[in-house]
């Protein structure tokens, strides 16, 4: 029985990814942040709260990255961990790049320690593209981060190929674009929508309110997603890929879907607030998946209207159940 260690397993990805592990017969481990709230609320949606095993410990701090595998002793770690929400960055600079970043650097550093022959996966992003160089953004295209966020995940994204280059680890960097699911937090775009879409048509809420609407991102399934991550660590040699639909949707269309799909005009209900605009505006991303479909054998198979009513209904779920 294969091992595994997913750090940040209570997100959204690696809750999604933990259930593909177990459906692939691995030993999971998780390694969660001590919280005072319950953080599990992804693995009980997905009825394998159970079914894993969790390790307390925090990314920031090396012995506890350390003991975390000398427990588990895993063959593959996915990095999943982070600050990952690019409006806080700026908010919280110093923090997403401890955690978001040289967090990356303590994983690499415990496997290189205590086992140099474990796989690793680190989780990278289209937002290290920020403004972008080229019209579709590739494994070549130059990386030109517009947040903190973005340049924190650059920076572990680049140690990560360091490691692999200086130590000989086995070490993949996934560049995924944005992946949603039901299982995305409140504070992300399309989670805003979707769960606005279902209060609004339950009578309780009237507006929804966004910022820069006109914003072009390629949207995927979250559920897809994880299986190209442990597709490149089942690969002969370490590479990194993007991980992207090859489509791009603006913030309005995605509105749009969402509230069509209950019978609404987004019109009526989507208001501009100038307070959601960012600093330093990503304004469109798109991307190339061909390397993986060609080495991973790979490709999404969840469109993204199909995604955005999947959000939907879950969201309507969940509102009923509030009240």
């Amino acid at each position: 029985m294969k091992s595994a260690l997913i750090t940040g397993i209570t997100g959204q990805d690696g809750a999604y990814l933990a259930q593909l592990l177990l459906n692939k017969g691995y030993k999971v481990y998780g390694f969660i942040a001590r919280r005072s709230t319950d953080t599990q609320w992804r693995l009980q949606y997905l009825r394998i709260q159970n079914e894993v095993q969790l390790i307390e410990g925090d990314l920031t701090d090396l012995s506890s990255i350390m003991r975390a595998i000398q427990i588990a002793k895993p063959q593959e770690v996915y990095n999943l961990a982070a600050q990952s929400f690019v409006g806080t960055s700026w908010e919280q600079p110093i923090t997403t790049a401890q955690i978001t970043g040289v967090g990356v650097l303590n994983v690499l550093e415990a496997i290189r320690l205590i086992d140099s022959s474990i796989k690793f996966y680190q989780a990278s992003t289209s937002e290290m593209f920020g403004l972008i160089q080229e019209p579709m953004q590739s494994e070549k295209t130059p990386f030109y981060p517009r947040s903190p966020y973005g340049v924190a995940k650059l920076y572990g994204h680049w140690i990560t190929v360091n490691y692999r280059e200086s130590f000989n680890i086995f070490g993949c960097s996934g560049i995924l674009f944005n992946h949603e699911s039901p299982l995305r937090g409140i504070e992300f775009v399309t989670r805003k929508v979707t769960d606005a879409v279902a209060r609004i048509k339950l009578g309780k809420q009237k507006e929804l309110r966004l910022g820069n609407i006109d914003a072009q991102r390629d949207w995927g399934f979250a559920g897809d997603y994880v299986d190209a991550m442990w597709r490149m660590l089942q690969q002969e040699l370490p590479d990194d890929y993007v991980i992207a639909t090859g489509k791009t949707t603006t913030v309005r269309d995605m509105c749009k879907i969402a509230f069509t799909f209950v019978g609404l005009n987004y019109e009526n209900h989507v208001v501009i607030d100038p307070k959601f605009y960012r600093p330093a505006e990503v304004d469109i991303l798109l991307g190339n998946p061909e390397k993986a479909k060609k080495h991973l054998n790979w490709e999404p198979e969840t469109n993204l209207e199909d995604l955005i009513h999947m959000m939907v209904e879950a969201d309507l779920i969940r509102v009923r159940k509030e009240s």
